[in-house]
């Protein structure tokens, strides 16, 4: 029997970055780049607020790797990950981050100053997260504030300003992090505590958890559905937002059902975000009553 072929470069890269996890929050971006233009987007904005978006995560998340790779290396979950099997990698992830933060840059010149103005702080929002297990317990919360940049950053780029729907969609977006995050640590307790790490459902325990993913998926339900009357968005909006709400139940019912295992939850964010970009379709395209 032939051992199995080492993965080649691209390969390898993908699996370091988890390009699959992109789906996670890219339909948000996508949703808020429609209703920043009022309409499809210019294809120069399209593909700037898409790099743009794609550089700031693989910033954070290479970044993330390197900061992580001592913790990773004593977490069954995390051992196989390329930094905790091989430490000297960190120099390239290290690279690979600058050269991502130097797009990010590149991307939000080219959109608006208040974009280019607003980049120092996503780059400490998506850098400096990754340190913050190591002093405090609201790592869960900073994770949804990280994922709440990206509704002010493609408003900011493709109108050179901050509507009242922007800061809307800001705390929308928090909320719903901070749900996704909750569900994702839950699935950590037992290791971070073994760890030494006070994460959120460490500190809070179970229930109190579980409470927390029930209030934040609820406000950001709430502040979704304000979203899309800010935006004026029509009917049609509201009928996807209906089915969002529905799913998102759904999914926190399979939490409470078992909430170490966060596979089936962490899988169904990519439909529910997928969702939320359709409801914002039908909100802009569809009937109109």
């Amino acid at each position: 029997m032939t051992a199995p072929e080492a993965p080649g470069r691209a390969a390898a890269l993908g699996r370091f970055l988890e390009i699959q996890n992109l789906g996670l929050n890219l339909p948000f971006a996508l949703a808020f780049l429609l209703t920043a233009s009022g309409g499809w987007p210019t294809l120069r904005n399209a593909g700037l607020i898409v790099i743009a978006f794609v550089a700031a995560r693989n910033a954070g998340h290479s970044f993330n790797r390197y900061a992580d790779r001592d913790v990773d290396a004593r977490n069954p979950r995390t051992a196989g990950r390329l930094l905790a099997r091989d430490p000297g990698a960190g120099r390239y992830a290290l690279a690979f981050a600058a050269a991502n933060a130097a797009v990010l840059v590149v991307c939000a010149a080219l959109l608006s100053l208040l974009a280019l103005a607003l980049v120092p702080v996503a780059l400490l929002l998506v850098l400096g997260y990754s340190y913050t297990k190591r002093f405090t317990s609201l790592t869960t919360l900073f994770l949804g504030l990280v994922e709440a940049i990206t509704p002010a950053a493609v408003y900011a780029g493709v109108t050179d300003a901050l509507p009242l729907a922007a800061f809307v969609a800001v705390g929308a977006i928090l909320a719903w992090g901070t749900a996704f995050e909750t569900i994702h640590s839950l699935g950590d307790r037992t290791s971070d505590a073994a760890l030494g790490l006070r994460s959120l459902p460490v500190v809070l325990g179970e229930r109190r958890s579980l409470g927390l993913l029930v209030g934040a998926h609820g406000i950001a339900l709430a502040l979704f559905a304000a979203f899309g009357w800010v935006a004026g968005l029509r009917p049609g909006f509201y009928a996807g937002w209906a089915a969002l709400a529905v799913l998102t139940v759904v999914t926190d019912r399979w939490v409470f059902a078992d909430p170490s295992a966060s596979r089936r939850p962490f899988q169904m964010h990519f439909v529910l975000s997928a969702l939320f970009l359709l409801a914002v379709v039908l909100g802009l395209f569809g009937p109109t009553g």
